[in-house]
């Protein structure tokens, strides 16, 4: 019994000795915290963290270890976007699927979206809203069943009736119905209260409120506030107490004042921003999550006849092209910026190109970067684990071929991508 037990000692202390460990040569490493660039530098992995980053190429230790000759790239942290949709991706039969698709037939579809999402370099991203089965997908990624990436899911959106977050909108008065707080909608500061502890209850981990109209819902107006201040503040305080923050799609400059003053993190879009709003996201701290891309692609998109419904195109050709230059406006202001694409709204694992429309209007590369790693970890509360590749950190670590302050469109296609220790495209 003693020769057993000290055989087992020492076979899990060299099994702790001479576990594998990944060294990744790297021509170029984007340092986010100082926004520099490196030049060759040794990342090493070991099981699921960042060990050591050191300067020079340093060879192995064991011939157990791994080599990832990453010369000719540039490394970077795994990308976080804060605003993605990852169990729908847009398409004239959508609307009609509401109603024809099971659970089971979105959660086949959205293990596809995760997928792309992850090989594009977005090891982390913010769902901000669908029918719950994002949850699952978040549990089921997490405990390895599937590939995807690290998801911080908002369950389902929160509206008003007949709001954007409504899911009975441009439904027969027979399927109508009068959905309350357990289906997301609101009409008063207890029913607010409800709705964040009902998706509690069902497992989100952030709340989305829809503070305006929306291009894409069954409905005339895009831009009109469709909470009271009062209900906000319900909402944002009850999610406080919950360990939550609070995101707010807006596109009107009434909804996103009030959203402010109310206490949500983010604002989504923030399209009609005016200055004075700007300047109450910079006094309270607010952040504003631009969505470009799919502000870009849902303007084209209503040029093709019949691919959305006639009550949406007027509002898709107004507000989908006016988004970039209110995002130049607020970053010139010196609004706190996060990454976010809308992704689901348009093609997931595009998502990349949000960082050519950010440096089109005017944000240097590596504050886009910046933009979609540190900041996007600190307000996700998780930095201490994402954003940076320092040691003690979770080996989230993608790289690209070009370097992207001399081509900003390399980002649109990620070439090699790790995610907790683990590679997923070399």
């Amino acid at each position: 019994m003693k020769n057993q037990i000290i055989f087992l000692s020492f076979f899990f202390l060299t099994t702790i000795l001479f576990a594998q460990n990944t060294y990744l040569h790297c021509g170029k490493l984007i340092d986010t915290k100082s926004g520099k660039i490196l030049n060759e530098m040794t990342i090493v992995v070991s099981g699921n963290k960042i060990i050591n980053v050191k300067k020079g190429y340093i060879p192995t230790k064991n011939k157990e270890d791994k080599l990832i000759d990453l010369k000719n790239k540039t490394v970077m942290p795994g990308l976080i976007d804060m605003h993605v949709h990852i169990e729908m991706q847009m398409k004239p039969s959508i609307y009609l699927d509401n109603y024809t698709l099971n659970e089971a037939d979105i959660a086949f579809n959205s293990v596809k979206y995760a997928e792309v999402t992850l090989l594009a370099g977005f090891t982390t991203v913010r769902d901000l809203g669908g029918t719950g089965v994002n949850v699952s997908l978040r549990n089921a990624i997490n405990k390895g069943k599937i590939m995807g990436p690290r998801i911080f899911s908002a369950e389902k959106a929160i509206g008003t009736t007949g709001g954007h977050a409504d899911p009975t909108n441009g439904a027969s008065r027979k399927l109508m119905g009068d959905p309350g707080p357990k289906e997301g909608v609101v009409n008063s500061a207890a029913d607010a209260r409800k709705a964040v502890r009902q998706r509690y209850k069902n497992g989100a981990d952030v709340i989305k409120i829809t503070a305006t109209g929306g291009v894409l819902s069954v409905a005339k107006n895009g831009q009109n506030p469709q909470f009271t201040i009062e209900e906000i503040k319900a909402i944002t305080e009850t999610a406080k107490d919950y360990g939550m923050h609070v995101a707010a799609h807006a596109h009107g400059d009434e909804g996103m004042r009030r959203a402010i003053l109310g206490g949500v993190k983010t604002i989504e879009h923030g399209t009609l921003m005016s200055e004075e709003t700007m300047d109450l996201m910079i006094k309270y701290d607010a952040y504003l999550v631009p969505t470009i891309t799919a502000g870009k692609e849902v303007s084209d998109k209503a040029k093709i006849k019949g691919f959305y419904p006639e009550i949406i195109v007027p509002k898709a050709l107004e507000i989908g092209p006016k988004i970039q230059n209110t995002f130049r406006k607020a970053y010139k202001k010196g609004v706190g910026i996060a990454f976010g694409t809308d992704a689901g709204v348009y093609d997931h694992g595009k998502n990349g190109k949000e960082f050519g429309y950010m440096v089109e209007a005017g944000m240097p590369v590596i504050e886009t970067i910046q933009a979609a790693t540190i900041t996007n970890a600190k307000i996700l509360k998780e930095e201490n684990n994402i954003g940076t590749i320092e040691k003690g950190k979770l080996a989230d670590i993608i790289a690209v071929d070009d370097d992207p302050t001399k081509n900003i469109h390399t980002m649109e296609n990620v070439t090699f991508v790790m995610k907790n220790g683990v590679i997923y495209k070399q």
